[in-house]
């Protein structure tokens, strides 16, 4: 992997692992989820370890379509544990807003997720509603 792209997927378990531990408590149903993340972007688990006490640099991801798929990482990040703390929903819109998404579509994701078992929105969902209030 090159390094801007190595860059660019460190700063995307570095987003997702200040979501997890925004509360102090990182529980092992967050760290599995942040390995099997980083395991899809082909970051070994000792780079993932080593994030935690030395965090990547933000690095927007280049396309739209990219930082959507960032943006509901991280929001499955926040339901994960089941427990939403106010301050992970504020982490999640400043996220997305660096990332440059839409704040409707954000926070119309964020209301209609609460409408899905274990709010998880459908990608095709997802995609609707970003495409609705496309910049």
């Amino acid at each position: 992997m090159n390094s801007k792209s190595r860059e660019v997927k460190l700063s995307i378990l570095s987003e997702m692992i200040s979501m997890a531990t925004i509360d102090n408590d990182l529980k092992e149903r967050e760290y599995n989820f942040l390995l099997a993340v980083a395991k899809q972007l082909d970051v070994s688990k000792l780079d993932l370890d080593r994030l935690f006490s030395a965090p990547a640099p933000f690095k927007p991801q280049k396309s739209e379509s990219e930082r959507i798929i960032q943006f509901y990482r991280l929001v499955l990040m926040m339901n994960i544990d089941e427990d939403k703390d106010p301050r992970e929903e504020k982490l999640v819109k400043e996220c997305g807003l660096r990332m440059g998404l839409n704040p409707i579509a954000m926070d119309k994701v964020l209301v209609i997720m609460e409408q899905y078992e274990d709010h998880i929105v459908p990608t095709s969902v997802l995609l609707d509603i970003f495409k609705t209030h496309y910049n």
